[in-house]
């Protein structure tokens, strides 16, 4: 917007230069087109009075004034052959022969266009003879031509408009100044608006605009920020309601879990105990369902400042800690890509841990006995991609879809008991720190998840 405004205000200072700038440029150059015309035209006059006077004429006074005038000016004299003068004589030409067969006077710049290299000037030379209304009605004895270089023309053209072409491009630029000046000062309640507006979407809730600017923008900001602290209040209620419900149902059901095992222990009949088991399991299901409840509440919780961290030092970390129960079932983990050290991502702190133990055990659970879990770390300009791959069944595009929905669980080898929202806790803390999660298909065979992380500035540092 600030580049629009910017723009129009300088098209319109543009405008307003050419309406009245130009005009005059040309005005200018028609009065110096016109003095000079009458400059030299009055010259030659006085050269064909001196040419038609007497008999024999004044040819010592026109020599004289002739080169007194190639002197001082860049045109130069040509005169019939009346006088035995050293002047030149004119080309023959239609000018020339107008001058002697019609008594009237030519004027040629040579060009259509302002004017050409020289301006000709052909004036017939009459023997005196006056009328009753003042003018030498005498016969043509001869004609005086001058020949003016307009070099002198040009340049003093060139000044006008080079002059009022440097000044409108320093007008321009001023007002290019100037305007993105008041472009700035006006979008400034605009952009505030905006920082706000991006602050919620990045999840931050607490965010305000400060009440700024023309009244419309002032009313805009009043709304937003209404909206923001019932949208505040509404999200932070129902994280609340979520958290505490969860916590509030762990205990009752370890309880309730003691009690089945209770029950299980006292009991010889097979069938009972069949019950009790299949009841107890539910439990255990209850239970990492309410468990997975607090992690996505606490995923929701108000964000934090991402912050550089070493991505390769905590995938490690991670590996890890996940191997040995890895190499219960026989996986292999394997890590694979650039082991820069000083490769940095943008997150907030804890949350890679979380993803890479989300990630790593739904891999774990769906990859066979024997398989392979490959992590690869690849920095791709401006982000870094972590991708996780196993030799599970993978997903179809139906799943991949749904995938990230709470609650919802794949057809895994031994994933059935999972609570359906690892990969929303996935989704939603990579979301949180700017970044984002695509499923794809493992070259061999599986599911690709593909965590794209921003990169730091300060990697490679």
């Amino acid at each position: 917007m600030i580049r629009q405004l910017t723009r129009s205000y300088v098209a319109l200072v543009a405008g307003a230069i050419a309406l009245f700038t130009v005009p005059v440029a040309f005005t200018l150059t028609d009065q110096l087109r016109d003095d000079t015309a009458a400059s030299v035209r009055r010259e030659a006059d006085t050269m064909a009075l001196l040419l038609g006077n007497g008999n024999p004429p004044s040819c010592a006074a026109l020599e004289e004034m002739a080169r007194a005038y190639a002197g001082q000016t860049p045109g130069n004299v040509e005169v019939t052959n009346r006088c035995d003068t050293n002047l030149p004589s004119p080309e023959q030409d239609a000018a020339l022969t107008k001058a002697l067969e019609t008594g009237k006077p030519t004027t040629d710049w040579g060009s259509p266009f302002i004017w050409g290299p020289e301006l000709v000037i052909t004036v017939p030379a009459r023997e005196s003879a006056v009328a009753g209304d003042g003018r030498n009605r005498g016969p043509v004895v001869g004609a005086v031509r001058i020949v003016y270089s307009t070099g002198d023309l040009t340049s003093r053209l060139w000044t006008i408009w080079g002059f009022r072409a440097g000044l409108a491009v320093a007008v321009l630029v001023v007002a290019a100044v100037v305007g993105a000046g008041v472009a700035r000062r006006l979008t400034r309640p605009l952009r505030q608006l905006n920082d706000t507006a991006s602050r919620f979407s990045d999840g931050d809730l607490s965010a305000r605009s400060p009440v700024t600017g023309p009244k419309e923008t002032q009313t805009l900001a009043r709304t937003l920020n209404q909206a923001g602290e019932r949208l505040d209040t509404l999200i932070a209620s129902q994280r609340i309601f979520v958290a505490d419900a969860s916590h509030q149902l762990r205990t009752p059901l370890t309880a309730l879990r003691l009690s089945l095992d209770n029950i299980a222990d006292g009991v010889d009949d097979d069938f009972v105990k069949e019950d009790v088991e299949q009841a107890t399991a539910e439990v255990v299901r209850m239970s990492r369902l309410v468990n997975g409840l607090l992690v996505l509440a606490r995923a929701e919780a108000k964000v934090s400042a991402a912050e550089p961290l070493p991505l390769w030092d905590i995938v490690r970390e991670r590996l890890d800690v996940w191997r040995p129960a890895a190499d219960e079932r026989g996986v292999t983990i394997t890590l694979r890509g650039s082991a820069d050290g000083r490769l940095l991502v943008l997150a907030s702190p804890g949350h890679l841990d979380q993803v890479l133990d989300n990630v790593l055990s739904n891999a774990l659970e769906v990859s066979p006995d024997g398989g392979t879990i490959t992590v690869r770390v690849e920095p791709k300009g401006d982000v870094v991609e972590l991708s996780v791959l196993d030799e599970g069944p993978g997903m179809s595009d139906a799943e991949k879809s749904r995938a990230f929905d709470r609650f919802w669980r794949g057809q895994g080898l031994t994933g059935k008991a999972g609570s359906g929202l690892g990969l929303a806790v996935v989704k939603q803390l990579v979301t949180d720190d700017g970044g984002a999660v695509t499923l794809g298909d493992a070259p061999g065979g599986g599911l690709r998840v593909t965590i794209s992380l921003r990169a730091s500035s300060r990697s490679g540092g």
